[in-house]
C-alpha cells in the first residue's frame, strides 16, 4: 500500500494572514493541481497517453451545453478510471436516510412550529454514512429540486468504505468535533464553525481527527450552491470569494478490498471493489469540493434604525427557476454589533413563504435565549408565524438602546421555498420539545385604544 503523504495538512484553517497549507483560494475558480510534478497534461485535456500511466477522465457537474457562467466540469488524471471502481451494485439498507418525495404518512406529526434539543452522539460505532439521520425533506430529488436536512453522528472513521451521492450535493456544517474529508480532489479538514461542500458525484470518505463528531448536513437536490448577488451592497462583504479553500491534489494508491456506496434515487447501493477510488494524482477544472470558515463572513446591517431583512445574512444560495426565490438559502447569524436606534433589534415576528430549518453551532441565539441549544434545531414551515420568545421580546422592548455586540453566537438556517416534511425519526426522538410553542404564551395583549403613547 502506498499513500501519498498528508503531512502538509495541519488541520482546520484559522483566521490569520497566512493561508492554511494544502488549499487553493477562491470560489468557482478554474484550478489546476498535481501531487506528482508532470502528471497534469499541458495544453490539452485528453492526450493520447497521459504521463505516469494515468487515465484521463472528465467529471461533469452540469450539462455540456450549460451557459459558460454555470458550466462546471473537472478533468481528473487517475490511476484507474472510475469504471474500475464500479462493480456489481446491490441495494443495501439505507438506515435512517430519507429522500424527497417522502411518503405523506412517514410521520403523523401534526402541522406546527417545532424545536428539538441536541440529540446526543450514540455509544455504538457510526461512520459519517451509517450515522446519517434525516430530519426533514422537501421537493423531489428525481426532478432535482428541493433538499433534505440531516444530522451526522460520527463515532468512527470510514476506513475502506467510500461514498458518493448522485441525488445531490452535501453542505456539511461542523458543530461538535473535527472531520477530515478525503476526496478524489484532495483532503479537507473542518472543525466547528467551518463548512464544506461535497459536490454531486464526488467520491469521498470521512475520518475523525479529534474524537466523536456531530454535524448538520444539507443535501441539495437542485442547482449547486453559489454566492448570492449582493445588489446595492456592491462588491464586498458577506462571504468573499478569496476565503473559500479548495484542496490540492492528494491520492491513495491502496490495494485493499473496499466498498463503494452510492446514494441514487433515494436508495443506497454498494459495490465491492479491490482498491481505493481516491486515486486522482492530478486534476484541473472548476467542479471541486471546498471549505469555508464561517468566521470570515462579514455581516452588514442597519446603522441608524430598523431591522433589515434576514437575506443580508445569506452565505450561499441555490437558485430556482424563479428569480429571487431560492431553492435553498444558507443563512448565517454570526457575532455582530447591534446599533439601531429606537428599533426592536431581534428578528421581528413574521410569516414567510420560505420554510426555515435552523441550527445553533455554539452559544446563544438572541431571539431564543432559552431552550435553543447548540446541536439542537427548529423548523418553522412556510406561512407559520414565528419570532422572539417572551423573554427576548420583553428585553428588546424595554432595554437600553446603546450599542451592543452579540458575542458567543453562531446560528444558521437551511431555508427553502418548499414545505419541509418531518421524518418519522425526527418526530419520534425524545429531544422533540413538546412545549416549544409555550415560549410565546407570555406575550400579553397591550392594545389600549384610549392611550396613544407606546406602552
Amino acid at each position: 500500500m502506498t499513500i501519498q503523504p498528508y503531512a502538509a495538512f495541519q488541520g482546520p484553517a484559522v483566521r490569520s494572514s497566512v493561508r492554511a497549507p494544502g488549499y487553493m483560494s477562491g470560489f468557482g475558480n478554474a484550478f489546476e493541481t498535481e501531487a506528482i510534478e508532470g502528471a497534469l497534461p499541458v495544453g490539452r485535456n485528453s492526450p493520447q497517453k497521459v504521463n505516469f500511466g494515468l487515465y484521463a477522465e472528465q467529471l461533469s457537474g452540469s450539462p455540456f451545453t450549460a451557459p459558460q457562467a454555470v458550466n462546471e466540469r473537472s478533468w481528473l488524471y487517475r490511476i484507474r478510471p472510475t469504471v474500475k471502481h464500479s462493480g456489481r451494485y446491490r441495494r443495501v439498507d439505507k438506515g435512517l436516510v430519507r429522500t424527497a418525495p417522502m411518503a405523506r404518512d412517514e410521520s403523523e406529526l401534526a402541522l406546527g412550529q417545532y424545536r428539538w434539543s441536541a440529540i446526543p452522539l450514540p455509544q455504538e460505532k457510526r461512520t459519517f454514512l451509517s450515522g446519517l439521520a434525516t430530519l426533514t425533506t422537501a421537493g423531489d430529488a428525481d426532478s432535482q429540486g428541493g433538499m433534505a436536512a440531516h444530522m451526522a453522528f460520527v463515532t468512527a472513521s470510514m476506513e475502506n468504505d467510500y461514498f458518493f451521492n448522485a441525488d445531490g450535493e452535501l453542505l456539511v456544517v461542523a458543530q461538535q468535533g473535527a472531520l477530515r474529508f478525503r476526496t478524489e480532489f484532495g483532503v479537507i479538514d473542518i472543525a466547528p464553525g467551518e463548512i464544506c461542500l461535497i459536490q454531486r458525484g464526488v467520491i469521498f470518505k470521512v475520518e475523525l481527527t479529534d474524537g466523536p463528531a456531530r454535524a448538520y448536513v444539507c443535501e441539495n437536490y437542485g442547482a449547486t450552491f453559489t454566492l448570492p448577488d449582493r445588489g446595492p451592497i456592491g462588491a464586498n462583504c458577506l462571504a468573499n470569494p478569496r476565503d473559500f479553500l479548495t484542496p490540492v491534489a492528494a491520492y491513495e494508491d491502496k490495494e485493499e478490498p473496499s466498498r463503494l456506496y452510492v446514494k441514487w434515487g433515494g436508495e443506497l447501493h454498494m459495490a465491492e471493489i479491490g482498491q481505493s477510488p481516491l486515486d486522482v494524482v492530478a486534476w484541473h477544472g472548476n467542479y471541486a469540493p471546498w471549505k469555508y470558515d464561517l468566521r470570515a463572513f462579514s455581516p452588514v446591517g442597519a446603522l441608524l434604525f430598523d431591522h433589515p431583512d434576514p437575506s443580508i445574512f445569506t452565505v450561499l444560495t441555490s437558485p430556482s427557476g424563479t428569480p429571487g426565490t431560492a431553492n435553498i438559502d444558507f443563512v448565517l447569524f454570526p457575532e455582530r454589533w447591534m446599533v439601531a436606534e429606537n428599533t426592536f433589534r431581534p428578528p421581528w415576528y413574521h410569516r414567510n413563504i420560505m420554510s426555515e430549518f435552523m441550527g445553533l453551532i455554539f452559544g446563544v441565539y438572541d431571539a431564543k435565549p432559552e431552550g435553543f441549544e447548540p446541536g439542537g434545531f427548529s423548523l418553522h414551515n412556510l406561512m407559520l408565524p414565528h419570532g422572539p420568545d417572551t423573554a427576548a421580546f420583553e428585553h428588546a422592548s424595554t432595554g437600553p438602546q446603546t450599542p451592543v455586540k452579540l458575542e458567543n453566537t453562531m446560528a444558521f438556517m437551511f431555508e427553502t421555498r418548499l414545505p419541509q416534511r418531518v421524518t418519522a425519526y425526527a418526530a419520534g426522538v425524545p429531544q422533540l420539545q413538546a412545549d416549544y410553542v409555550d415560549c410565546w404564551a407570555g406575550l400579553k395583549k397591550r392594545f389600549a385604544p384610549n392611550r396613544r403613547a407606546a406602552w
